[in-house]
């Protein structure tokens, strides 16, 4: 007859896959035929609630479809696009596309990598700054979130809304992006950032399409990123309203300003369509043939953001479709 602590031991091994079927990890099969035989080894009544449990279970495990393999590699892929000289990293389940900018601010040189990490419906989870020459030579290497998605990794991934945190303090080199970024309201630089990464696919897309017919991977001679599609209402909670512009579209211009792009240089290396740096980098192009990354692509480009101001170190993103 079974023990107050066989019955203590089996419930709590009850309990446990009872959770994980809805939360993770996976139960193998192996597991459910040793909670059977833990059952009868320790003389438990086949009309016991804890068989009936675990044939329910096995039950909901065999219902499921077997899960979709995982790529068991991870591709890296680099070349200019779109005015762009740019990297993907396709990892398993999501993208990071990654774009250097670098300018002068009071007489210092300095250089970024902007990152955005995309999910395979296309919606960011962060942003992340890297400082490659930072404007202060001691934060050389070292990383900032600019946006984060609040537990991105077990959010539903094709969310609508979702609470983010904010770099309360955001780094000078910035201005490498777009020199007037510092007097956008905070919810329209949060969104203008998103943005960029939304811009950026589609221009990458957009490329990668037109180069099947031309058979050339050669961008045109001097061109820069392309800075310009209409504004369509894009950040309805904005708390003010400013000139748009561009794949982040909001520049923030003062009357009688120029306008511009991109305030300084964009690239990985020299501006020039040359070969990837990297001896196991593959062409852009290649993109095409990845299963994985090529629909997250598409649906990122598909889609731009609106942020709403949540208190000093949060706001709420919403994802909406794009007006063509």
């Amino acid at each position: 007859m079974a023990t107050k602590e066989n019955k203590r031991q089996v419930r709590e091994l009850m309990e446990g896959l009872e959770q994980r079927i809805h939360c993770g990890p996976a139960i193998r099969n192996t597991e459910i035929q040793s909670a059977r035989d833990f059952l009868r080894r320790n003389d438990f009544s086949p009309a016991s609630d804890y068989f009936n449990r675990l044939a329910h279970i096995e039950n909901r495990l065999q219902a499921r479809l077997p899960a979709v393999p995982r790529p068991q590699t991870k591709r890296n892929y680099g070349g200019k696009a779109g005015g762009y000289q740019m990297q993907v990293q396709s990892v398993y389940d999501h993208l990071i596309l990654s774009t250097c900018y670098a300018g002068d601010f009071n007489t210092e040189r300095g250089r970024v990598k902007i990152s955005h990490r995309f999910n395979q419906e296309g919606r960011i989870d962060f942003v992340e700054l890297k400082y490659l020459q930072s404007l202060d030579p001691r934060l050389n290497g070292e990383l900032r979130k600019l946006l984060i998605v609040k537990d991105y990794p077990s959010l539903q991934k094709d969310w609508h809304e979702a609470d983010a945190f904010v770099l309360e303090i955001l780094p000078r080199e910035l201005v490498f992006l777009y020199e007037g970024i510092f007097r956008c309201p905070r919810t329209q630089l949060f969104a203008w950032l998103l943005n960029i990464g939304h811009g950026i696919v589609e221009d990458l897309l957009k490329e990668l399409q037109s180069r099947k017919f031309k058979f050339s991977t050669a961008t045109t001679a001097g061109s820069g990123p392309n800075l310009g599609w209409p504004p369509q209402g894009w950040n309805q909670n904005a708390v003010s309203h400013a000139a748009t512009n561009g794949n982040g579209k909001t520049i923030c211009l003062e009357p009688g300003q120029n306008r511009r792009g991109l305030a300084a240089e964009n690239g990985f290396a020299e501006p020039s369509p040359q070969p990837p740096r990297y001896p196991d980098q593959l062409p852009l192009d290649a993109l095409s043939q990845d299963d994985v990354a090529l629909p997250i692509l598409e649906k990122a480009a598909s889609l731009e953001s609106a942020v709403e101001e949540a208190g000093d170190m949060e706001v709420v993103v919403r994802y909406t479709r794009k007006i063509w």
